[in-house]
């Protein structure tokens, strides 16, 4: 089975996609958001599509263990792309971003590098983090 990762951000969504049975995440190059969440639904249904993957896995931004407000952004988004049929789940997104950029900069990235890269790298996370989850 495939998996589609998704970081949501309001400017850019990170992308990474994992196949289950070899376990490692590969980063996609992440999309601008578009400002509206059934386009943003649309690309990422065509991006899952396109890549084979059969569930969308969205980071949560939890704060303390919360809910937070933007995670009932990340929910709508969700149902969008599940009301397209693809099935949909959810990771604790806590950190992400922050190991994300740790594995950028021991890569020996520039700062600007590490900017381009970091969402994606994040969706990374969250696929890992499901994975765990999911054994």
């Amino acid at each position: 089975m495939r998996a589609l990762g998704v970081d949501f951000g309001s400017k850019r969504i990170g992308l990474a996609v994992v196949d289950t049975e070899s376990g490692l995440p590969a980063p996609r190059a992440a999309l601008a958001a578009s400002g509206t969440l059934a386009k943003d639904a649309e690309k990422l249904v065509e991006l899952a599509w396109k890549e084979e993957a059969t569930i969308v896995v969205f980071g949560l931004p939890l704060l303390d263990g919360e809910e937070t407000r933007f995670c009932r952004v990340v929910r709508q988004l969700a149902a969008l792309v599940e009301a397209q049929g693809l099935a949909v789940a959810f990771v604790d997104e806590t950190l992400t971003s922050l190991r994300a950029g740790t594995v950028l900069r021991d890569q020996g990235l520039s700062g600007s590098q590490t900017k381009r890269r970091l969402d994606s790298e994040a969706a990374c996370e969250i696929l890992e983090a499901w994975l765990r989850s999911d054994s």
